[in-house]
C-alpha cells in the first residue's frame, strides 16, 4: 500500500509529489495520457508560486530556463500603436524577493518538475487510467482500466476541469459556460526575423484579435491566441494550421507563410465553475478538479500549485503520525473560500480586459493582477490562525515575509526563506525572552521543528551564538514581522504564519504546536521519515 496516489501528472499533481517525496513518504503519481502531457496554455508560475518552487528546490532551474515577463504591444488595423509593462514600477523587495512571474511554457515546468521528483525515486506512470474508487475508510483501493488495482492511504484527484476522480466522488461542478466567448489556441513557429521575441505582440480589430507571445527557449516558438474563425451562422470554426495562417494574416498584415508550423491546437471557452467541497472521506481534490476560470489574470496553474502546497503538508504530518486527522479538514477549510475568490477576481478581469480592448491601444495588461492583491495572500480566516497576535499589520494566517539576515556566529547571509525551506514548522525567536520558548520547542519536536533565535542590531554575544542563530543586522526581519518586543512567530511548512505569540506566553506557542505536531517527549524516537533539522541558535 501506498501512502498517497495522485492522479494527473499536472504542475498540480507534480508539486503535491514532490512535496510529499521529500518528507521520506509513500507516493504515486498516475496519468492516463500515454505519454508526459504537452501543454503549453499556462504561461508560468506567479510570484507566490515562485516562493513555493524555491522552498521544493527547483526554483534556480526555472528561472533558468523562463524568461522575464515580456512588453506588451498593442497593434491596431496592423499598426503599433502603444508599449505597456504591467510590471512598470515594481520592484523586489526584502519582504517579497519576486515581484512577477517568470514566463515559461507549462510543459518545460512540468519536465523541471519530474526531474525533481525523479530525485526521490519516483516517476510518473503514463497510460494508467482510474476508472473507480472505494473507500473503506482505512484506505482506498483504486482500479485501473487494465483491470489492475492498487490501495493507497489517501488519494489526491488533480485530473484536471473533466475529473474522473471528482465525478466518482459525485461532486457537483456548478458554474457556468460562456459559449460567446471562444478562443483558439496553440504552439506555433514563425520564419526567423518575423517578429520582434522579446515582445508578447496584441492585434485587436473590430472583427477579432490575434495574440503572439514568445515561448521562452524555443527559438521560433509563439503561444498563438486568437478569436476563432466563424462560418456562416457566426458559429465558431474548430482551429486548423490553415485557419491559423488566415487568421495571423489578416491581424497581422504579414504574409500567411511566415507561419510555418502550428501545433497543439484547442478551442478554449471561458468556464466558471467549483466544486463545493474539496474533500470525501479519504479523496482530495485539487487544481482545476476543484476550479476552472477565466484565464485573465493567469491564476489558473498557480492556484492549482498553491492548493498542492497547502495539502502537502497537512497529509504530510497526518500520515507521520505527527497530527490527527482533523488537519486535513482546514485543506477545504481554507483553500474553498481561495476558489471562490479566485473566480471572482478573474471574472472581474476578463470583464475589464473585453472593455478595455475595444479601445485603440488597450490590451492585456489589463488583466495582470498585482502580486500584492493575488486570492492567494493568506487566510486569516482560518482555525489554524492562531489568536493572539500583536503586530499593527502582520497577522497569523498572512504569507510569511522574507527578509535578508546573516548566520550570527559566522557573518554569512542567510535569508528567512532559507530558514524556512524544507518540510519543517519553522520557529523565529526575536528577543532573549524567547531563548526558553525555544528550546523547549526544539526538545519536545525534534526536526519536525526548525527554532531559530533571530538576534536585533547592536545584539551582544553574537560570536557565541548558535551555529543557526540569525542577526538581523539591518533590523529588516522584525520590520517585517513588525516586532516591537521580544516575541515568538511559528511559521507553518506552507510558509504561512500560524502563530504571533509574547514572548512570555510559552503557553501559547506549545498550544499551537501541539495542534500542528503531537510532538514527542525528549528522548522518544522520532517518526519514520523524520529527519532532525536545525535546532534553535
Amino acid at each position: 500500500m501506498t501512502d498517497t496516489l495522485i492522479v494527473g501528472a499536472g504542475p498540480t499533481g507534480l508539486t503535491l509529489a514532490c512535496d510529499l517525496a521529500r518528507r521520506g513518504l509513500g507516493v504515486r503519481v498516475v496519468d492516463k495520457a500515454p505519454g508526459p502531457p504537452r501543454s503549453s496554455r499556462s504561461k508560468g508560475p506567479s510570484p507566490r508560486s515562485l516562493e513555493v518552487l524555491e522552498d521544493l528546490g527547483v526554483v534556480d532551474a526555472v528561472l533558468a530556463a523562463g524568461a522575464e515577463p515580456p512588453l506588451m504591444r498593442k497593434y491596431r488595423d496592423g499598426v503599433p500603436l502603444a508599449d505597456a509593462d504591467p510590471h512598470a514600477g515594481s520592484r523586489p523587495t526584502p519582504a517579497e524577493p519576486y515581484d512577477r512571474g517568470r514566463l515559461i511554457a507549462q510543459w518545460r515546468l512540468e519536465e523541471i518538475l519530474r526531474d525533481h521528483l525523479a530525485g526521490y525515486g519516483v516517476t510518473v506512470e503514463t497510460g494508467t487510467e482510474v476508472v473507480d474508487l472505494d473507500d473503506t475508510g482505512d484506505s482506498v483501493t483504486v482500479h485501473f482500466a487494465d483491470g489492475s488495482t492498487t490501495a493507497a492511504r489517501y488519494v489526491v484527484g488533480c485530473d484536471g476541469a473533466h475529473s474522473r476522480v471528482r465525478k466518482l466522488l459525485g461532486i457537483a461542478f456548478e458554474g457556468e459556460t460562456h459559449e460567446e466567448q471562444v478562443m483558439v489556441c496553440g504552439d506555433v513557429r514563425l520564419a526567423p526575423g518575423t517578429l520582434d521575441r522579446g515582445v508578447w505582440h496584441q492585434w485587436f480589430d473590430e472583427d477579432g484579435a490575434v495574440m503572439l507571445c514568445p515561448i521562452p527557449g524555443t527559438g521560433t516558438g509563439w503561444w498563438f491566441q486568437a478569436g476563432p474563425e466563424r462560418d456562416a451562422e457566426g458559429r465558431p470554426l474548430a482551429p486548423t494550421e490553415d485557419g491559423f495562417r488566415r487568421l495571423f494574416a489578416r491581424h497581422t498584415r504579414l504574409p500567411a507563410g511566415h507561419l510555418t508550423e502550428a501545433t497543439l491546437l484547442s478551442t478554449y471557452r471561458v468556464n466558471v465553475r467549483m466544486v463545493d467541497r474539496y474533500r470525501v472521506g479519504r479523496v482530495f481534490l485539487a487544481g482545476d478538479a476543484a476550479h476552472v476560470h477565466s484565464v485573465a489574470g493567469g491564476m489558473g496553474m498557480n492556484t492549482g500549485v498553491q492548493d498542492a502546497y497547502n495539502l502537502g503538508w497537512k497529509l504530510g504530518q497526518v500520515l507521520l503520525g505527527r497530527a490527527g486527522a482533523e488537519l486535513l479538514d482546514t485543506y477545504e477549510e481554507e483553500r474553498l473560500p481561495v476558489a471562490a475568490r479566485t473566480l471572482d477576481v478573474t471574472s472581474e478581469r476578463l470583464r475589464a480586459t473585453l472593455e478595455a480592448v475595444k479601445v485603440p491601444g488597450g490590451g492585456l495588461d489589463t488583466a495582470a493582477v498585482p502580486a500584492s492583491r493575488a486570492p492567494d495572500r493568506g487566510y486569516r480566516w482560518s482555525s489554524l490562525a492562531g489568536a493572539g497576535g500583536h503586530t499593527d499589520g502582520l497577522r497569523a494566517g498572512d504569507r510569511a515575509p522574507d527578509a535578508p539576515c546573516t548566520l550570527a556566529a559566522t557573518g554569512t547571509p542567510r535569508r528567512l526563506f532559507e530558514v524556512f525551506a524544507g518540510p519543517h514548522i519553522s520557529l523565529l525567536g526575536f528577543g532573549a525572552g524567547s531563548e526558553r520558548t525555544l528550546r523547549e520547542a526544539a526538545a519536545a519536536h525534534g526536526g519536525a521543528v526548525r527554532a531559530v533565535r533571530v538576534h536585533g542590531r547592536g545584539s551582544r554575544g553574537l560570536a557565541t551564538a548558535g551555529p543557526n542563530a540569525l542577526h538581523d543586522v539591518d533590523g529588516l526581519a522584525r520590520e517585517a514581522y513588525g516586532i516591537e518586543r521580544d516575541s515568538v512567530v511559528v511559521v507553518r511548512p506552507d510558509n504561512h504564519v500560524g502563530l504571533i505569540a509574547d514572548a512570555g506566553d510559552p503557553q501559547a506557542v506549545r498550544r499551537y504546536l501541539r495542534a500542528l505536531d503531537g510532538g514527542r517527549e525528549p528522548g522518544q524516537p522520532r517518526p519514520a521519515g523524520v529527519v532532525d533539522g536545525a535546532g534553535e541558535g
